[in-house]
């Protein structure tokens, strides 16, 4: 049997998000989407499908299949939907006969006999499952489907719950210090072999697991709460970080976090709220960036989409913040802002903006765009600042979505010259 795991068209919905990374490549809890899926078959091989644009870097990436018909030959298939949050493998049956899998109104996936597969010779898994049609019958089962980037949010606390058990690590192995503290049970806290956590720490479990992966170094006067995922080489200097946060691989965290999904490689180093975020790879928050996560009158919460304004249905939604931005200190960034790629947010006294397009310097309150060129440049810096490097299939994919995002960013540069401050 193959596992394939497949991006839908909804991939819009996640925007920033995905703008350089497939859908299933998000983070919700301690790992991404596909590496929860991979649960389902653990001993099967792995072939992915996603946008063609993408398709470069996740080769370097993922070092499997990427958008290979072939892949959809020569075996059993269980194709899945790179939407679905698999909180217990058990959710998506492998045995059976050939059928296709929905949650409500949404194709979560497909058992595909190598007969069939091979008479429908289809070159992507959404024209397989339509080449199914009839003869193959859908059933209905429970799950968890994300539709929109601020669900990841919601199910954050859940979905590192699950992950933990899933991961059946518990225990201190690493360096602990005897002046800092697990409040609550220490079967709830797993503690990596390389990871050190300093003196005057307080590990909170009373209100679910902390993980505190390989090579994490936790600095006196941490403060963290589960559940709570700390991933490998990441560094906490004096945070105070509240329930239901995910941390990436490489970050650097200080201040108050709460509820937020920080990808990896990124820092928020200083003091400053982020609450019920996501922050991609590669950002940068000055010190003092500030996020609001709730509003005066406790309404719902809107948020940019697709050039609109869409209501969320929660009262508590923070920010989203594309790869390799910046902000300066001091930055406040209103209830739902989406903030696109490779943007440098400049601090102007008040509230910025609600939606920053992708590729631009918000200075003065105007759009300008960025100088590209010199851009590319500091992203270089950074990364390797972290021993990474930018590959050439990562830059092709930068310049592919300044040039997919133009039309927004030339609207919004157009506005602002003519309207004055943006709003």
């Amino acid at each position: 049997m193959r596992l394939i795991i497949y991006e839908d068209e909804t991939f819009d919905n996640f925007s920033p998000l995905t703008l350089l990374r497939a859908t299933f490549e998000l983070r919700c809890g301690a790992t991404t989407l596909a590496e929860k899926l991979q649960r389902i078959a653990p001993w099967a091989p792995v072939a992915y499908f996603a946008r063609e644009a993408l398709a470069p870097v996740l080769r370097e990436r993922l070092d499997a299949p990427v958008n290979d018909p072939a892949s959809l030959r020569g075996d059993d298939l269980l194709l899945v939907n790179g939407r679905l949050l698999l909180l217990d493998a058990a959710q998506f049956p492998v045995g059976g006969p050939d059928e296709v899998l929905a949650c409500g109104g949404t194709v979560i996936g497909a058992r595909v006999s190598q007969a069939v597969a091979e008479a429908a010779a289809a070159d992507a898994p959404a024209e397989l499952i339509a080449a199914l049609g009839a003869a193959v019958p859908t059933r209905q089962v429970t799950g968890t489907v994300v539709s929109y980037m601020w669900e990841l949010i919601h199910h954050n606390p859940v979905a590192i719950v699950a992950d933990f058990k899933a991961a059946g690590h518990a225990g201190i192995v690493g360096t602990f210090s005897d002046h800092a503290t697990v409040w609550g049970s220490k079967e709830q806290v797993y503690v990596a072999p390389t990871a050190e956590v300093h003196p005057f720490v307080c590990i909170d479990t009373k209100g679910g697991p902390v993980t505190i992966d390989e090579g994490v170094v936790i600095h006196p006067h941490t403060r963290i709460e589960g559940p709570c995922y700390i991933g490998r080489g990441t560094i906490i200097v004096g945070g105070k970080i509240r329930e239901g946060c995910s941390f990436g691989p490489v970050c650097r965290v200080g201040g108050e976090v709460e509820e937020s999904i920080i990808h990896g490689y990124s820092n928020k180093y200083h003091d400053g709220f982020l609450g019920h975020a996501y922050v991609c790879e590669w950002v940068n928050l000055g010190a003092l960036t500030t996020n609001s996560d709730l509003k005066n009158d406790y309404s719902t919460v809107d948020v940019y989409l697709k050039g609109e304004l869409t209501d969320t249905g929660d009262t508590k939604v923070g920010c989203f913040i594309g790869d390799h931005t910046k902000t300066s200190i001091g930055t406040i960034l209103n209830t739902g802002t989406v903030v696109g790629v490779m943007c440098n947010v400049m601090a102007t006294g008040s509230v910025s903006p609600k939606f920053i397009p992708s590729f631009v310097t918000f200075l003065n309150g105007k759009f300008i765009n960025i100088a590209f060129r010199a851009t590319m440049a500091t992203a270089r810096t950074a990364m390797s600042r972290r021993k990474r490097t930018l590959s050439d299939a990562e830059a092709a994919l930068l310049d592919a979505a300044r040039a997919l995002t133009k039309p927004e960013r030339d609207k919004c540069i157009r506005r602002s010259r003519d309207h004055g401050p943006a709003d």
